[in-house]
């Protein structure tokens, strides 16, 4: 893993109102099977992703589920500095969370070995 640039899932669709975040996971997920360092960047809206009650979201069975999966890899989420909540029910599994800039966002996308955007 170490050898080669990471890929980046971009995710900034919003899970409330589309299924194309849950498949960004879902696919970013299948990515990390293999032997790849998988960067998970949510932008804006996307940080709905990590909301503790899931019934508001598409998909959201199916986003409790894979995110246990990435929080038990360690798998941490990026997420855009503005967009994190200071509310108590965001990020109540506690899933490990990296507050980025627009800059660093930028960053890791031109550093990417393949960048998978939502």
């Amino acid at each position: 893993m170490a050898d080669q640039p990471p890929i980046v899932v971009l995710i900034s669709a919003d899970p409330r109102v589309s299924h194309r975040a849950n498949e960004a996971m879902r696919i970013g997920l299948g990515v990390t099977a293999g032997d790849n360092e998988v960067v998970f960047v949510l932008r804006g809206a996307a940080a709905h992703l990590l909301d503790a009650d899931t019934d508001d979201l598409v998909d959201g069975d199916d986003i409790a589920k894979f995110r246990a999966v990435l929080r038990d890899l360690d798998v941490p989420f990026h997420v855009e500095a503005a967009a994190v909540s200071p509310t108590p029910d965001w990020n109540a599994d506690g899933h490990r969370v990296v507050p980025v800039t627009a800059a660093h966002v930028a960053e890791l996308v031109r550093r990417a070995r393949r960048v998978l955007v939502f």
